[in-house]
């Protein structure tokens, strides 16, 4: 609290700074960053759609946390399009492009690189829900309204209002306030407060109910009767949690807001992991290293560690003899999220944890780091969008072809998604086991989704008795159902026996199509089984499924191709190893490696080394640059197994052959 009143930005801005156009055709990128040509009109151009934040600060990037990421946005741009330096060298101040920026993981390196290379303003066809609300918290503003391209060109002052209009009360005022720390400043000094929630009693899904029962009223009080898409409040986090790539940055900013003597309110309910970067070492190329970044990388590690131990804090360990005890995302689940609560945490995959019946999502390192010393987080309640599953899947599609399927329907690809609960319901769900729906909802925010969810059932009642020992009378407690009136955005019916194998081609998981619909045959160089959606007990059965028949038959791993098989936890190795799944992935010529996001995030063995390598995979994205410069072709555990022992990208039924009559006619 201070005496001193917090200064909101000015009613009217001007941009001085030159606008720089993200097309489609990178050549027009070149020339504006060459020969400072300024194109005129950014809807005549051909502009780049699905940016992601990998593209905007590759991972390598993130290893800073602080005005260096300025010299550096971009740098991950498909084509190479741009330098390092170049655009802060640029002198611009806007930035325009087409569908989707800022899609793909929750980092917020990414608009923090743009604020501190000189950009301003971001101006894009649509904006992704995460990168939205980064961008909101630091004082970078955005807007979809293309007709300020023009009055920005001819020097016009823009009213403050045209980047707040349509915002909800508390993001409006966190624009106002030039960023969410300013805001918070403002609202514990008492000049801001949230505004009442007035919403009557209501027929409400799973989602709104978690929301409205978490809703910060006054201190020690929360629960509100009824909440309803567009309201704005606070809600108050059950779980909070980061990883070693985020938590130097949100401690940086905490202790920069509060001091260094700043402590994390109620650490118990605050886990921390090292996940991500545990086998960096092992695939780090020379150039990167002569740049110290390896060491800068490891010493993320080192001060997550330190952070930990001084707030008292939870800390999931690693090593890089040993990898991760788990990646964040899987230990959640096996561990720590129960049905019914509010999950938040600083990365874009939390939404798995809405398997179990939870309100997960992803947050930046400034939410955190405010969520840290409040416990709450803002809330604007989403609409919710509902998928109903019927009958039953063929024996060779997985869940990771449903999820595909889904994706590639126009709904997702023209970005109506974006900040939406995906809600899956329905028979089809019944008899899928837990790691099953947790790949529905790990990759809901694939769509530009604000999390995925499914309510929790007798399937997830048994799998928290039988992983942690809880009383199955007090896990009930949490369970949440959401009403039968309850109104969602849109539904969708979903006949489980129609879908095939699919795969997702390079460049966005919306580009999902069947297999048997690829022109040309697609070889491959690398198989990568792994991932927090593709590590899982069940994905260890799938692959498990393919590799003992092509053992069986006398087949290994094709020549000239790497199959890489990765846990997703310590518990899911152990898993393997007593069903007796590591000498049939050894004798089949897979290469195993211990947990850790690893390959996925360019950060360990199965990454691609070079643009001309294919790889298919069975992790959740496959963004240009995110897995190395390869191409990557996302599939199912079956079709992962299957194509590493064809050398290309074929349906797993060869390998599935015992099961052929229940296939036939599905």
């Amino acid at each position: 609290m201070t005496a001193e009143k917090i200064a909101k930005r000015p009613d009217r801005v001007k941009f001085d700074g030159r606008i720089l156009f993200l097309t489609e055709d990178t050549s027009l990128i070149r020339r504006q960053l060459e020969s400072r040509e300024d194109l005129n009109n950014g809807e005549e151009l051909p502009l780049m759609n699905n940016i992601s934040t990998d593209e905007i600060t590759p991972g390598w990037v993130c290893f800073y946390y602080d005005e260096t990421l300025g010299e550096y946005v971009y740098v991950g741009m498909r084509e190479q399009a741009v330098k390092k330096d170049e655009v802060k060298r640029g002198g611009f101040a806007v930035v325009v492009s087409g569908l989707s920026k800022g899609c793909g993981s929750s980092r917020e390196t990414a608009p923090y690189a743009e604020k501190w290379a000189g950009i301003e303003l971001v101006i894009a066809k649509t904006i992704e829900k995460i990168y939205g609300q980064n961008s909101q918290n630091i004082g970078l503003l955005t807007s979809t309204d293309f007709g300020l391209v023009e009055r920005i060109g001819m020097g016009e002052e823009i009213p403050l209002e045209e980047f707040t209009r349509g915002l909800d009360a508390i993001s409006k005022a966190i624009v106002e306030y030039g960023g969410l720390f300013n805001y918070n400043k403002a609202r514990l000094a008492g000049e801001v407060h949230p505004p009442a929630l007035e919403t009557q009693k209501r027929p409400m899904n799973i989602v709104e109910k978690i929301i409205a029962r978490h809703a910060f009223v006054r201190a020690g009080e929360t629960g509100v009767e009824a909440v309803k898409p567009g309201d704005a409040l606070f809600a108050v986090a059950d779980v909070r949690f980061s990883h070693e790539y985020v938590t130097p940055m949100a401690e940086s900013l905490f202790k920069q807001a509060l001091g260094k003597t700043a402590r994390v309110t109620e650490p118990q309910s605050v886990y921390a992991f090292r996940d991500h970067l545990t086998f960096l070492g092992r695939v780090m190329p020379e150039e990167k290293r002569k740049m110290g970044l390896l060491e800068r990388a490891d010493g993320l590690a080192v001060t997550q560690a330190a952070f930990t131990e001084q707030q008292g804090i939870k800390l999931y360990a690693g090593t890089e003899a040993h990898g991760s005890e788990a990646i964040c995302h899987n230990a959640v689940v096996e561990d720590i999220a129960l049905p019914g609560q509010l999950v938040i945490g600083t990365d874009s995959h939390t939404c798995m944890a809405g398997v179990l019946g939870c309100f997960a999502f992803g947050v930046g390192s400034t939410d955190m780091a405010n969520a840290w010393y409040t416990k709450d987080i803002r809330i604007r309640v989403p609409e919710t969008v509902r998928f109903v599953l019927h009958g039953r899947k063929r024996d060779d599609v997985s869940a990771k072809d449903v999820m595909l399927k889904i994706l590639s329907t126009d709904y997702m690809k023209e970005g109506k998604g974006i900040g939406q609960v995906l809600e899956f319901a329905g028979e089809g769900l019944r008899d899928w086991p837990i790691d099953e729906r947790a790949t529905l909802t790990n990759m809901a925010v694939e769509a530009g989704g604000t999390t995925g969810i499914i309510e929790p059932d007798e399937v997830t009642l048994e799998y928290l008795v039988r992983m942690r020992g809880l009383d199955a009378e007090e896990i009930r407690k949490g369970f949440i159902r959401s009403d039968e009136d309850a109104e969602y955005a849109a539904t969708f019916e979903i006949n489980l026996s129609e879908i095939r194998p699919m795969v997702a081609t390079p460049g966005d998981p919306r580009n999902g199509i069947n297999i048997s619909d690829l022109t040309d045959e697609v070889r491959i160089d690398t198989a990568y089984g792994g991932s927090c959606t593709g590590g899982k007990m069940a994905d260890m059965d799938m692959y498990a499924a393919v590799l003992k028949r092509a053992v069986e038959q006398g087949k290994r791993v094709a020549p000239g191709v790497h199959l890489y098989l990765q846990f997703g936890s310590q518990k899911i190795k152990q898993y393997a190893q007593s069903k007796g799944y590591i000498e049939i992935f050894e004798r089949a010529g897979a290469e195993l490696i211990d947990p850790s996001c690893g390959a996925c995030i360019n950060a360990g063995p199965g990454a691609s080394k070079s643009p001309d390598q294919v790889t298919v995979s069975a992790q959740n994205r496959n963004f240009p640059g995110r897995s190395g410069p390869g191409k990557v072709y996302l599939a199912s555990p079956y079709v992962v197994a299957a194509s590493a022992i064809a050398g290309r990208i074929v349906e797993p039924h060869e390998f599935l052959e015992e099961r052929e009559e229940e296939l036939v006619g599905a």
